[in-house]
């Protein structure tokens, strides 16, 4: 009976050196967020950003509706009052994107952060949602240029985050996305032709297409952004070219170098602006 208890002893020793052992090449469990921090990234935890791209709301011309609507939008949320998920969709470069970082410096100091997701990791949005919920901050799901076939895993996590989860969402969380697709799916034109059938032997091919829109219209607030005309174009080259520095003679010139930039380029938009005052600036 004795030798029996001596070889028990030595064979939990043994695992107790063993599990030692384990756990050191175990890797470190990871550092909970640095909640001072004002911008995430989504990397399987909240990774911070620590120089988050700031820009001005009060830099964004062309777009003042739209601006307004997300403006007011944000601050009912920063506040506590009832506000929408918001979807930012039409031409590249007219700013969608950088509205949502203009109200993220405009309410930084009022509680609001920023969590950039890719669309590949949103189906990670429940585990961020746990994370975030009972903060006392209210958070940004920042999702751009967002599209998806619907096999895709992120968008059946998207569409259940937004408006079908039995989980409610946290009233401290919101998703904003920006897409160039209006219905952030692709769309055919045999999917308007009810009364054909479809090569993959659809019988109802109008309830494919009803449900590609529905994920969009689980946003509550819905934004267009439109190509810019040539003078709103050359208004935002000389906001721009201001706030580089170059004086309002000069940008009154630069005006016939603008068009020619934007037409090389085939797009007047205040991406294109901005990369002419730039480039202009610099070379004064």
């Amino acid at each position: 009976m004795q030798g029996l208890e001596s070889l028990l002893e030595s064979l939990i020793r043994r695992l107790e050196r063993l599990v030692e052992r384990a756990e050191a090449l175990l890797p470190a469990p990871p550092a909970p967020p640095d909640w001072n921090a004002i911008a995430f990234r989504w990397r399987g935890r909240l990774e911070p950003v620590r120089h988050p791209h700031r820009i001005r709301l009060a830099d964004l011309k062309g777009i003042d509706e739209q601006k307004a609507a997300v403006e007011r939008n944000t601050r009912q949320f920063v506040t506590g009052k009832p506000a929408n998920n918001v979807l930012l969709t039409g031409a590249r470069g007219t700013g969608k994107s950088s509205l949502i970082k203009g109200v993220l410096t405009k309410f930084a100091k009022q509680g609001l952060r920023l969590i950039e997701v890719d669309r590949d990791d949103l189906v990670d949005l429940p585990a961020i949602v746990d994370l975030v919920a009972g903060r006392p901050e209210r958070f940004i799901v920042f999702c751009d240029d967002l599209s998806f076939e619907a096999s895709e895993p992120g968008y059946k996590a998207l569409k259940s985050a937004l408006d079908g989860s039995i989980a409610g969402a946290p009233e401290n969380l919101l998703i904003y996305a920006t897409s160039n697709r209006r219905h952030l799916m692709p769309e055919r034109f045999a999917e308007n032709r009810e009364s054909v059938r479809s090569d993959d032997g659809e019988i109802h091919p109008g309830e494919t297409t009803e449900e590609k829109v529905s994920l969009s219209e689980r946003f509550g607030l819905w934004l267009s952004f439109y190509p810019f005309s040539q003078e709103q174009y050359l208004d935002i080259c000389v906001h721009w070219l201001s706030v580089f520095g170059v004086d309002a003679k000069s940008a009154l010139a630069a005006r016939q170098e603008a068009l020619q930039w934007a037409l090389q380029r085939g797009s007047r938009s205040g991406r294109v602006a901005w990369q002419f005052a730039r480039d202009f600036a610099g070379r004064q």
